[in-house]
């Protein structure tokens, strides 16, 4: 009968197939009991009684020596076992421990309650000052804005650094990588950004620090209060998101994308053009790979994950200017062993308007910021954005900058005084240009 013939396959909608997230999130039953079956590393298996299995990416709660402890779920393994990385350490864990189901994916607080204060990936708070105040709180995984959402003005950022201004501009809401090896300065040059945009643009910052030195973040949260830009009793202009080098790779896998849900929701809910500074993108990645191989999946080039791709435009897409507000992002992007080839590094190039590339050999010189200006790319570079006499003035300064470049060989063979007058010129006004270009911070 036709009450029993199947709709054509066309006939189905297609969010049918591809629920929203939200969708994909609401939850219709009530907290689901199971038991830790079984803990290895940062990898906890979680075992229900009901068919009812918690979706991927839901949260699940447990405790280990009384302290909360946030799993999240990663594969179904069959036999009603699901498995979940661990948000923090699981050292003392054992089998048969009580876990709950959320019945969301790990939600964090949002919104003015959250400026001047430190939190973990699981949006609790690590500066000692109590609860975090919050009217909100938003799942950590959400979708990009649609298409019509999302806006296309091409605005210059004004960042107050003489050699990014001129030869490498940052776009207002566009995507800024900071790439450089171990020690050529990304975090102070991260932190006299924050100081000069911060206060000059007046709006908010988040500061997001992934996988790096925990007395970092602790020095920066001390040099805010002192200028300013966190006040303990008054107005703050900055929330710090950290996840640090001694958190399981699951929280520094997943604290970016805290730091984002909060910058989000100042975008999307107040309309403000949001900073937001993640330090270091890398350590997401590598996060990543650690995760993947805890997870058994087979590992691409140089070992990283076969989702590499996926986990990094995931995070990236959601970083947008739209018609309500902007994100502007600034990601310190380490480089292993100096090489831009990376899968790394090279999967961040492809969602970046600006790179500023940081040299060990510039900084060998003693020329600080160590921007290299002849390997930093920015796509609003452009007569119709910038003007003409901006462009024409950095295009002249390249120019002179390779020249002089093409010329180190014969220097370092025959010396100067083989050298053309005209050469020596250009060396000459070379060497000013690369002392022009540096400035204290």
């Amino acid at each position: 009968s036709s009450a029993l013939r199947r709709p054509a396959f066309g006939a189905v909608p297609r969010k049918a197939f591809a629920p929203a997230v939200a969708q994909r999130f609401a939850s219709t039953d009530s907290a689901r009991e199971g038991k830790v079956h079984q803990v290895i590393g940062a990898v906890v298996d979680v075992k229900f009684d009901t068919e009812q299995l918690p979706p991927i990416l839901n949260a699940l709660e447990t405790t280990n020596q009384g302290q909360k402890l946030v799993l999240e779920v990663a594969q179904h393994m069959g036999e009603n076992v699901v498995r979940c990385i661990a948000m923090d350490g699981t050292e003392g864990l054992v089998r048969g421990q009580a876990t709950t189901d959320s019945g969301s994916p790990i939600m964090i607080p949002v919104g003015g309650g959250v400026l001047g204060r430190i939190m973990n990936v699981t949006g609790d708070p690590i500066d000692e000052r109590g609860p975090i105040k919050h009217e909100k709180k938003l799942p950590i995984h959400n979708d990009p804005p649609e298409f019509v959402d999302q806006s296309t003005a091409a605005e210059i950022l004004i960042t107050g650094i003489k050699v990014v201004d001129l030869l490498a501009p940052y776009a207002r809401g566009g995507k800024i990588g900071l790439f450089g090896g171990a020690g050529v300065g990304k975090t102070v040059f991260i932190q006299e950004l924050i100081n000069n945009i911060a206060k000059a643009h007046g709006g908010f910052s988040v500061f997001c620090g992934v996988g790096e030195r925990t007395r970092e973040g602790n020095d920066l949260y001390h040099e805010m209060q002192e200028t300013g830009v966190i006040q303990l009793e008054g107005e703050s202009k900055v929330a710090l998101v950290f996840g640090q080098m001694n958190e399981p790779p699951g929280a520094r896998a997943r604290v970016a994308l805290t730091g984002l849900t909060v910058a989000e929701y100042f975008r999307d809910i107040e309309g403000q053009d949001v900073l937001l500074f993640i330090d270091n993108i890398f350590r997401f990645t590598q996060a990543g790979s650690e995760v993947s191989a805890l997870l058994g999946r087979i590992p691409s080039a140089v070992g990283y994950q076969p989702t590499l791709a996926v986990d990094m435009g995931g995070m990236q897409e959601r970083i947008t200017t739209t018609n309500k507000g902007s994100i502007t992002s600034v990601q310190a992007v380490y480089v292993p062993a100096d090489d831009l080839t990376d899968p790394a590094p090279a999967t961040t190039f492809a969602h970046l308007d600006a790179t500023t590339v940081l040299s060990r050999g510039i900084s060998e010189l003693g020329i600080y910021p160590a921007v290299d200006p002849l390997d930093s790319k920015s796509r609003i570079l452009d007569p119709r954005i910038v003007g003409d006499e901006h462009y024409q003035t950095a295009t002249k300064v390249q120019l002179m900058l390779q020249e002089y470049k093409s010329l180190q060989d014969i220097i370092a063979i025959l010396g100067m005084d083989e050298l053309s007058e005209q050469d020596k010129l250009t060396v000459e006004r070379a060497r000013k240009l690369q002392r022009f270009l540096s400035q204290p911070f």
